[in-house]
């Protein structure tokens, strides 16, 4: 009869911690380049719409005219 414990099967093997580090460091890299894309796009997202307003506000403050102050009255 073969030896059982030769192929793994009631034993498992022992793995390298380094290679656990490994797959963690991965995982959290994968992770944080998402992270950094999503908000890369975000921000060019909410900057094209932020310098739109701007553009429509200054056009239309150009286009309506300067209203006059009025100046206090004295007592």
């Amino acid at each position: 009869m073969k030896n059982t414990n030769t192929n793994g099967l009631f034993k498992a093997e022992k793995k390298n911690p380094a290679d656990r580090m490994d797959q963690a460091t991965l995982a959290s890299r994968a992770i944080l380049e998402q992270e950094t894309a999503a908000r890369q796009k975000k921000t060019a997202r909410l900057r094209q719409l932020r310098l739109g307003q701007e553009a429509a506000e200054a056009a239309s403050a150009a286009a309506a005219p300067a209203k006059k102050r009025k100046s206090p009255k004295r007592k």
